[in-house]
């Protein structure tokens, strides 16, 4: 038996070193391991690097909150850094800063993250710096109060982007009632509300070893982050203090839409969505390619009119659009796909025709010069998500969360040379076809056709 799978093997071996490039078959390797705990640990080691980035990622966001808890995730992450029972908040900076490292943290929908970048030689005194901000934070009252009006801060100034604000407004209609329709930084009567007991409970329920990753890469060695995750994040329940996992709530979408108009303005924002596939689904990749095939656009960038995108030149031989930009975002149990556009007052309506119609094509005819070029497009957008440390870091910890594993890009090269155009017809006629959508939309929306149009426009009718 072992000869025979020794043969199969080399074969494949054999088979990859025809298709791919020598750098894609001799990329670094991952390694993981599963502590006692449940607690995983994946880094990539760089030879030569004399920088690492380690950081813990965990399977908590504003996904996993209630309606009366909403913004707990993202006031923790501010809390972590305002002092531990064994260092100040002047003496946790004054460490870091003495360093030469930086020290960050981000909350989103489903995962949150901290992370250090360090030289090679502090490696371990970070991981004890993460552990210490994650697991011995003293959250003062004095502090919380503090931070109160910090947080109300960044909320005016995250609701005067207008795309962060749109994509939030998409969310809570799309996914209306349910956890994931909640914005991450929280209500503001939670945020004035919450008290450092709601910080506790949350800290007690979420933070268990199954659900966190230790990630590192550049100048780590895989042995050393073991015992250095061992030492610092051993004591880490398997469990919640009760034995009960926090059930995530599942995500159900409503066709649906949501407006705010502003006749003094003459600029609309709009996103239009519909809701697709997980990370793990068989869909992930067309969703990938469908993306960059219909592009972006920015009206101040050399392009002109030469766009490769059929959308995007559109948009720029009718001057429908300031910019407009594709996104496909990925939950654990569904996804949204969409397009959000900047477009003067006096275009919406006949932008808002060309986003359908350009959707819709998709459903009938892409050709295969388009997925051919898409394909091209994803391979060297994933190749230089794999510059820098940081970036690397962030990949290990988020598909372990994700996947359970990370994809080689050998991997992943194969299962985007697997998409075929009828797989990209198929995949835009189950999402997309005479299907309900999720619209937002801010400013100067008075052409903004109703829902009944987007809907009657979710399909052709071809005789």
């Amino acid at each position: 038996r072992s000869s025979r799978k020794a043969v199969v093997y080399s074969s494949t071996r054999r088979a990859l070193s025809t298709s791919f490039p020598d750098y894609v078959l001799r990329a670094p390797t991952t390694d993981v391991t599963t502590l006692d705990n449940g607690l995983r640990v994946g880094s990539e080691t760089v030879v030569g690097a004399e920088t690492a980035t380690v950081g813990v990622w965990i399977d908590s966001g504003s996904r996993y909150e209630t309606a009366a808890n909403n913004g707990t995730a993202h006031f923790l992450e501010h809390m972590a850094f305002k002092g531990t029972s064994k260092r100040t908040q002047q003496q946790l900076e004054m460490e870091i800063e003495n360093m030469g490292g930086h020290l960050n943290a981000y909350t989103s929908r489903e995962q949150t993250a901290y992370f250090a970048k360090v030289f090679k030689s502090d490696v371990g005194k970070a991981v004890e710096i993460i552990s210490d901000i994650l697991l011995n934070s003293k959250m003062e009252e004095s502090a919380i109060e503090r931070e109160r009006d910090v947080i109300l801060r960044e909320m005016s100034e995250v609701n005067k982007n207008q795309e962060e604000l749109v994509l939030d407004h998409l969310h809570a209609t799309a996914f209306q009632g349910t956890s994931l329709g909640r914005t991450i930084l929280g209500t503001e009567e939670n945020i004035r509300s919450l008290k450092r007991q709601d910080l506790v409970d949350y800290i007690q329920t979420q933070y268990t070893a199954p659900r966190m990753v230790v990630a590192g890469a550049g100048a780590v060695d895989h042995a050393e982050l073991c015992g250095l995750a061992a030492e610092h994040f051993g004591q880490l329940p398997k469990a919640p203090a009760g034995g009960v996992e926090v059930a995530m709530e599942p995500a159900v979408f409503t066709g649906s839409d949501y407006r705010v108009k502003f006749n003094s303005e003459d600029v609309a924002y709009m996103a239009v969505a519909f809701p697709t596939a997980s990370w793990t689904s068989e869909y992930a990749f067309p969703l990938m390619l469908m993306q960059l095939m219909l592009g972006s656009y920015d009206r101040a960038s050399g392009m002109g009119k030469n766009y490769a995108s059929r959308l995007c030149q559109d948009v720029a031989e009718n001057e429908l659009a300031y910019s407009l930009n594709t996104f496909n975002t990925c939950y654990k149990d569904t996804g949204l796909f969409g397009v959000y556009a900047v477009m003067p007052d006096n275009k919406v309506d006949d932008c808002s025709w060309y986003i359908m119609n350009n959707l819709i094509r998709l459903v009938h005819s892409p050709t295969d010069a388009e997925v051919e070029r898409a394909k091209v497009s994803l391979k060297a957008a994933m190749l230089m998500n794999m510059d820098g440390h940081n970036n690397v870091a962030e990949e290990i910890g988020r598909s372990l969360l994700n996947y359970g594993r990370r994809m080689t890009p050998a991997e992943i090269f194969s299962r985007i040379d697997a998409v075929t155009t009828s797989d990209i017809q198929a995949t835009a006629y189950k999402f997309f076809n005479d299907q309900d959508h999720a619209l937002a939309a801010v400013g100067g929306i008075h052409e903004l056709p109703d829902y009944t149009w987007f809907r009657r426009h979710t399909y052709w009718l071809r005789y």
